[in-house]
């Protein structure tokens, strides 16, 4: 297909989920116009809205870049969500006992930890994958609830609110809190920082020469090897980028949303980072509308339940189905259909 054609196609498969979307909005009993119509002004129609659709956006961009960044050296990062806690849990540790600096030092402190965090679980499957042959599918999936099970033996332990029955934190210190950049509103540093990783991770693979071996590896890792470049520690350095994006997702809700760790920290964004990659187009671009979209739906579901009737899980409908037809869409960038009559 020609390139206009292929950057049409996530556009169009976001127009056929809605169509489709429609179907069960209509069973439910819902007025189809009307529920659209309060669906993208609950997301974009007031100020507050428009900024609560940003705030939501932050960490599914840095999980979308994450999944994007790993997929493009056919590593399968399924792990985006545990990768998410270990930020989150760290930037508590470091946010509740941080001592007297500078409150940008302790940012960058808890902000430079988290990252490290994240890439270290991510350490874990693709160490496994490139030494001993293990499914890195398998492997960082199920990473994911080892690392929500260390968390919740924390948040009933050592991290526990003292004289709480409750699995949750203490709250973190002013230090460690992210600044709110725009008044009576939560737009916070995260979304700037989302914003900038967009930035570097396009300066990385269309620019540096780590960029251009993770683009070899995926095209084929047996001849990138012949290459000269050196697989394994490019795969390593990979995963371990990918799982310090992941990471900063979870330092953002907890710097800047909770201001204390909680078992359900993350609704789920970690696994909605690998639909967002895969609408982008694992393209860092792509992801950022990719991720925006899809914090529409989030926050824009909302206030269509209330005015309509129509149950707020139409959302996850909306982005089940808009990965299901990308993927179908995508066969038309690499095939070509004909009809051969015999």
């Amino acid at each position: 297909m020609p390139y206009w054609a292929q950057i049409l196609i996530p556009f169009i498969a976001i127009v056929v989920s809605l169509c489709l979307s429609s179907i069960p909005i209509i069973y439910a009993k819902g007025d189809l116009f009307k529920s659209y119509f309060y669906l993208f002004y609950g997301a974009l129609g007031t100020r507050y809205n428009f900024l609560e659709t940003c705030v939501k956006s932050s960490p599914l961009i840095f999980t979308g870049l994450a999944v994007a960044f790993a997929f493009r050296a056919k590593f399968w990062n399924i792990g985006a969500e545990g990768q998410l806690l270990a930020g989150a849990i760290v930037a508590t540790w470091i946010g509740i006992s941080v001592p007297e600096m500078p409150k940008f030092a302790a940012i960058a402190l808890i902000i430079s930890a988290g990252f490290v965090a994240g890439g270290l679980w991510a350490f874990i499957p693709a160490l496994l994958k490139t030494k001993l042959k293990v499914d890195d599918v398998v492997s960082s999936l199920l990473l994911n609830y080892v690392m929500w099970h260390i968390m919740g033996t924390l948040l009933f332990g050592p991290l526990q609110q003292p004289g709480s029955s409750w699995p949750r934190s203490p709250s973190i210190s002013e230090l460690a809190k992210y600044p709110m950049l725009l008044a009576r509103s939560r737009f916070h540093l995260g979304i700037v920082m989302a914003v900038v990783a967009i930035a570097i991770i396009w300066f990385i693979n269309e620019k540096t020469v780590l960029g251009y071996r993770i683009k070899s590896i995926g095209a084929n890792l047996k001849a990138a090897g012949f290459g000269g470049i050196p697989t394994t520690s490019v795969i390593i350095k990979t995963a371990m980028i990918s799982g310090g994006l992941a990471a900063l997702a979870g330092v953002g809700e907890v710097c800047a949303i909770h201001y204390h760790l909680l078992m359900d920290v993350s609704p789920g964004y970690g696994y909605s980072g690998i639909i967002i990659a895969m609408l982008g187009r694992l393209h860092p671009v792509g992801v950022g509308l990719s991720a925006f979209f899809f914090s529409m739906i989030i926050v824009g579901a909302q206030t269509m339940s209330r005015m309509t009737g129509v149950p707020v899980y139409i959302a996850d409908v909306i982005q089940g189905m808009s990965l299901l037809i990308m993927l179908v869409a995508q066969l038309f960038t690499e095939y070509e259909i004909k009809v051969i009559s015999k």
